[in-house]
């Protein structure tokens, strides 16, 4: 007989795994929050109602290229860098070695977050020695390479935060970590000479005052040094002692470098993998992994996008979703919930349950559609390209499901929800094949409806 167990709510099946000598105490497991999409699926809310129950929270890819918003006690927090598990007092924060941190950016989004109300953040804060840094020029070599590209018709829409670049020089081993500038300064200042020095001759138009943002890190590094520790022996203990660890995803499974819509992605791996190498986690450590899909997609900047409506349908879903950017203001792209992609991410990440969010933006549609399948040259086709350009020929074909057009926005049951509504998320459970385990229906933490699971025997 099949054995089920439940974490945090999500069904996981199998036995349990036999204990070694090194983890003869250890019950729980590492969740991982992640995007199912191209971002902007409300991650933020999520990890913010399950750090309530949470000793640790962690960032492990991106920078500050995401955006996370936090509605709580009716205070919009935006997040960027910090984890958004930061607004719980219990909760200690993880900027993981997968990071990439623009010290100005981190140092800015705190002081507008305590002026929101943000507290005793420094006791609850560590950054990794092994993150590597983002400096202003890599912002400016990030413009600059947009800019080239958009000439040649095949700009990205980048955020210009300068991840691209900074992942760059991480992986050509001519980066700097928070722990170079935590060490000898002089070796600091001629590292950071040698990096300015290559992106001037690469781009001789890039003006850096060398003297000016040294002084600038002297100080930085006095700063941030309270905050930095060996995160992945800080791991390893919290985890040996049974303490409970969520991981947040940046960015989405779709904008992941390998698995997402080559090239218009980010430069990390924001799938589950990226987990493990973007805190120093083992595979086996890790639990539930829960999929944060919004209830129709979006997507910033280009790239394909089978399901994009351009018409009132995109229109509507865009005004009352406020579909803009946290980090870029830009305007998001949006079309019906496609679940072909979904499936496709399924593979990569392995979802224990999804979280569905912003349900009541379809509150006043007469009609509502799901993506089930895709065609490519007349042909219906069983993978997700790889090719963007062949993502941009794709034929959708969609299952057209009636709206409820009603306001769902207080409700709190999901026996509450209209017959339609739960007629739309039951049969996204039944073709992606995993549970629905909360639903999101407005802004705010309170705004989420528990979805019983449906055990195994």
């Amino acid at each position: 007989m099949a054995t089920t167990t439940e974490v945090n709510g999500c069904p996981m099946n199998g036995s349990p795994r036999k204990k070694s000598r090194t983890d003869e105490s250890i019950q729980s497991k590492v969740t991982v929050i992640l995007g199912a999409q191209w971002g902007d699926e409300g991650k933020g809310k999520v990890v913010d109602m399950l750090a309530t129950s949470m000793d640790v929270v962690c960032r492990c890819q991106g920078g500050n290229n995401a955006g996370h918003t936090v509605v709580a006690d009716g205070v919009e927090y935006d997040f960027h860098l910090l984890p958004s598990g930061i607004i719980n007092p219990k909760c200690t924060s993880v900027i993981g070695n997968g990071v990439v941190v623009h010290l100005p950016g981190l140092f800015d989004e705190l002081e507008k977050n305590i002026a929101k109300g943000l507290k005793d953040w420094e006791k609850r804060l560590i950054i990794s020695d092994r993150a590597h840094l983002v400096f202003d020029f890599h912002q400016q070599v990030d413009g600059l390479q947009e800019q080239e590209n958009t000439k040649k018709g095949q700009g990205l829409g980048t955020t210009k935060k300068g991840i691209g670049p900074t992942y760059s020089s991480k992986a050509t081993r001519n980066g700097i970590r928070i722990g170079d500038l935590l060490g000898n300064f002089d070796d600091f200042s001629k590292k950071f000479q040698s990096l300015c020095n290559l992106y001037q001759r690469m781009f001789p138009i890039l003006n850096v005052n060398v003297e000016e943002e040294l002084e600038r890190y002297k100080k930085y590094a006095e700063k941030v040094r309270p905050l930095v520790s060996d995160t992945v022996t800080f791991l390893d203990r919290a985890f040996k002692s049974n303490k409970k660890i969520l991981v947040e995803g940046a960015n989405a499974a779709m904008l992941d470098i390998d698995f997402g819509t080559y090239p218009y992605v980010t430069s990390s791996n924001c799938s589950v993998g990226g987990v493990c190498t973007g805190l120093g986690l083992p595979p086996c450590r890790i639990g539930d992994v829960i999929g944060v899909v919004k209830a129709y997609t979006t997507r910033v900047g280009d790239g394909p996008f089978p399901t994009e409506r351009k018409d009132e349908i995109g229109e509507l879903l865009q005004s009352r979703g406020g579909e803009f950017g946290v980090t870029t203001k830009r305007k998001r792209r949006c079309g019906w919930l496609d679940l072909v992609l979904l499936k496709y991410t399924n593979m990569i990440n392995g979802y224990s349950c999804i979280c569905l969010t912003k349900l009541d933006i379809l509150d006043q549609f007469q009609e509502v559609k799901l993506a089930v399948s895709y065609s490519l040259n007349g042909k219906k086709i069983e993978y997700f390209p790889s090719n963007a350009s062949d993502l941009d020929k794709v034929e959708v074909e969609y299952l057209t499901m009636p709206g409820w057009q009603t306001c769902t926005e207080n409700i709190r049951n999901f026996k509450e929800l209209p017959e339609n509504a739960k007629n739309y998320i039951l049969k996204i459970e039944e073709i992606l094949d995993i549970p629905v385990r909360w639903i999101g229906v407005g802004k705010g933490r309170e705004s989420i409806i528990i979805k019983e699971l449906k055990l195994q025997s």
